[in-house]
């Protein structure tokens, strides 16, 4: 081995190799088993492959940990992760535990956990790196040290939850995706309090990325206050579909509680039919006035906080400008501003032979409308000719794949669905589900 002690947080990304030097994944967790008399055991790793799957290696097929690396034996076998009675997960599970000194000195909470190697192949916990709480002791006020497995014996009081801003901090550089999926992969209890924890925005961005069902599950845990802040934060289309799966009366409840502009946008798409251009649409997309210049308009698409998909075009229109607008003038697209000098007016740029579609349009002919101009966005406008939005290829793409595949990806049956999916697209030949993209039940 490279290494023979390793801190399992610094863990968490690092790259899997084969021993041909081909990557295969990277680490999301370890995970260990408890013995009666010795430091728990590890008896793996949790690996993320291609396709956001997970898979267990065995810690028997790991040769080398070192350099931000992992180098394997051989290959990985693909099964899906399944965690079995008495083993823990070391970054999800364990960081945040509350310990106790065994020699009476007091208490602390667990930030990080090494791991060492006793005999090739054999792996155990070795130290903790723990912190006091702030006035434990006039002399330990946030101390911090590092003890081993036996210095401290583990608390688990009656109905008091693990902390997890540990688990937070090691996962802060993750994509919303990302997190996501490391989320559903937790026992229901300790998601839901990692959910707790994250900020509103991120928590935001994090059930946007979730299937229906597992949003369902968390915001129906948070307080009602708390869920409402997490809505307005969210893309106003993913907030009407995540309150449209909610009971009636919790979901009018939380309208109230929202932000009033935020709830106008959310009532808006409620009031359309799920499977039309007003189901589909994203009510938040760059509008300006047709005096402003490519300078401005290009000003506007780089704000980094901007899906890709919404910065790829401006749409220009009278006054007022925020959705609904007054009346539609047309759209100009970015590639199309990069040709021209900064002082050129976008009202001289506008797209002619781009036709907007009627909130009632169907989401199939949409689709097609997408697929035969190669556009990544289509804009929207109600009966007086006001822009309310635009469909963008993401929101046709989570209406066509099946419900749950973010939490299946792999499945065979699922690539097939999903290619099939693209092939449609691409022909416009699209079949309208037979529920209701709202009313269906995702699934892990």
């Amino acid at each position: 081995m490279s290494a023979t002690r390793v801190f399992v947080a610094r863990l968490a990304g690092c790259a899997v190799f084969d021993p041909a030097g081909d990557r295969v994944g990277k680490v999301r967790d370890v995970l260990v088993v408890y013995r009666r008399n010795d430091p728990p055991r590890v008896v793996g790793l949790i690996v993320e492959v291609p396709g956001k799957r997970r898979v267990f290696l065995s810690i028997g097929r790991v040769t080398s940990i070192g350099g931000g690396q992992i180098i394997t034996t051989g290959l990985i076998n693909l099964r899906r992760f399944e965690q079995r009675g008495g083993e823990v997960r070391v970054i999800a599970e364990m960081l945040g535990r509350k310990v106790s000194f065994n020699d009476g000195s007091g208490e602390a909470s667990v930030e990080d956990v090494s791991i060492e190697e006793r005999e090739p192949g054999e792996w155990e916990v070795e130290q903790l790196f723990v912190r006091r709480p702030k006035g434990a002791s006039p002399f330990s006020k946030g101390q911090s040290a590092y003890v081993t497995w036996r210095e401290v014996r583990e608390l688990a009081p009656s109905g008091e939850a693990q902390s997890a801003e540990q688990l937070i901090a090691t996962y802060s550089e993750l994509k919303p995706a990302d997190l996501a999926n490391t989320l559903l992969d937790l026992p229901v209890a300790r998601r839901q309090e990692v959910a707790e924890e994250l900020s509103d925005d991120r928590l935001a961005d994090v059930l946007e990325e979730m299937p229906e069902s597992d949003q369902v599950e968390i915001l129906s845990g948070l307080g009602d206050d708390r869920a409402a802040d997490v809505l307005d934060h969210m893309q106003p289309d993913d907030a009407a579909d995540l309150i449209a799966q909610l009971p009636e009366e919790r979901g009018e409840h939380l309208l109230e509680l929202m932000e009033p502009e935020e709830a106008e946008d959310v009532r808006m798409l409620l009031s359309y039919g799920p499977d039309t251009a007003g189901g589909l649409m994203t009510t938040e997309p760059i509008i300006v006035s047709a005096d402003a210049t490519v300078a401005e308009g290009l000003a506007l698409i780089r704000r980094h906080d901007l899906p890709p998909a919404l910065g790829a075009a401006v749409c220009v229109t009278l006054p007022p400008y925020e959705a609904p607008t007054g009346r539609f003038l047309g759209v100009v697209h970015f590639q199309r501003m990069l040709r021209y000098p900064p002082h050129e007016r976008l009202g001289t740029l506008i797209d002619q032979g781009l036709e907007p579609v009627g909130a009632g349009t169907s989401a199939a002919e949409v689709s097609r409308i997408l697929a035969s101009y190669d556009l990544v966005s289509v804009p929207v406008i109600d009966e007086k000719h006001r822009l309310v939005g635009v469909v963008t290829i993401d929101d046709v793409l989570d209406y066509l794949l099946p419900d749950d595949w973010r939490s299946h990806p792999e499945d065979d049956d699922e690539v097939s669905k999903r290619a099939t999916a693209r092939a449609q697209l691409t022909t416009g030949s699209i079949p309208i589900p037979s529920t209701a993209r709202r009313a269906a039940d995702g699934t892990r």
